[in-house]
């Protein structure tokens, strides 16, 4: 596949589901950026779900250019993130508000009040959630919801386990979550042991999910959500149910599939 190629692949009977495949890491953001840009315009007001980690970077500086361009407009965007860490201090480097600041809210034109980012210091977190929840409802609910994956199968913070939790609430991070996210502190100690994080149900109730994924690393994890079982010990298998949801991924996320392969 040449690199600025994307190739649109059958996931047989799952007729929600969508699944891309891109060439280049490149080519992969361009296209959730395209989708994203598309979806924000289709509205005059617009609630946008958004993630953070390396893989949607891309899409951010696809979307920021977009908008320089005045090709997208964000001035009646509002922006629900995932998670956040916690404790953690909005103004650390390592927060998600941080991250969300510096890859994208100040290079577009959004009002920054209408950006929305768990409180990573709150006191009380129980109470923290669900104002959360309660604000996502009131404002009518996320009309696209941008998810990345974790190499476990997670999305957001919603680590395997027994149960899909449905709300937003804390969760102990696995010793996976916290080995794959060391690569972005100084060391593995300094990564928060907790999180605030949307429950599945906020993720399932989005009208429109967009997933990027990009590495090996990602494969084993796509090929769950896509081609497994329905498990909680999957997370993101459950966007199997979902009636609108586009899985966009480079040919190494992507390698593990069935679908992929036969072709």
């Amino acid at each position: 596949m040449r690199e600025n190629e994307v190739k649109a692949y059958c996931n047989g009977k799952k007729s929600g589901v969508r699944v891309f495949v891109a060439g280049s890491y490149e080519a992969l953001s361009k296209k959730a950026a395209t989708i994203v840009a598309g979806a924000v315009s289709s509205k005059p007001t617009f609630m946008l779900g958004l993630a953070t980690g390396t893989s949607p970077l891309g899409l951010y500086s696809n979307l920021a250019q977009l908008c320089d361009e005045g090709r997208v407009d964000f001035s009646n965007v509002t922006t629900y993130n995932l998670d956040e860490y916690y404790p953690i201090d909005p103004e650390n480097d390592q927060s998600y508000r941080y991250f969300m600041n510096k890859n994208l809210f100040h290079k577009i034109n959004i009002d920054i009040n209408k950006t929305h980012v768990l409180n990573g210091k709150a006191s009380d977190w129980e109470k923290e959630c669900s104002a959360y929840d309660a604000a996502i409802e009131a404002a009518g609910g996320i009309d696209l919801q941008v998810l990345g994956i974790g190499n476990n199968g997670h999305i957001g913070f919603n680590e395997p386990g027994d149960t899909f939790i449905w709300g937003t609430h804390r969760v102990e991070l696995t010793e996976s979550t916290i080995e794959a996210n060391s690569r972005l502190f100084n060391s593995k100690d300094e990564v928060p042991r907790a999180a605030l994080s949307m429950g599945i149900g906020n993720i399932m109730t989005a009208k429109q999910i967009v997933l990027v994924a990009n590495g090996a690393a990602k494969a084993q994890a796509i090929k769950g959500a896509l081609e497994g079982e329905i498990t909680p010990w999957c997370q993101a298998s459950i966007l199997q149910l979902h009636p609108n949801v586009t899985f966009i991924l480079d040919e190494e996320a992507a390698g593990a599939l069935e679908v992929y392969k036969a072709v």
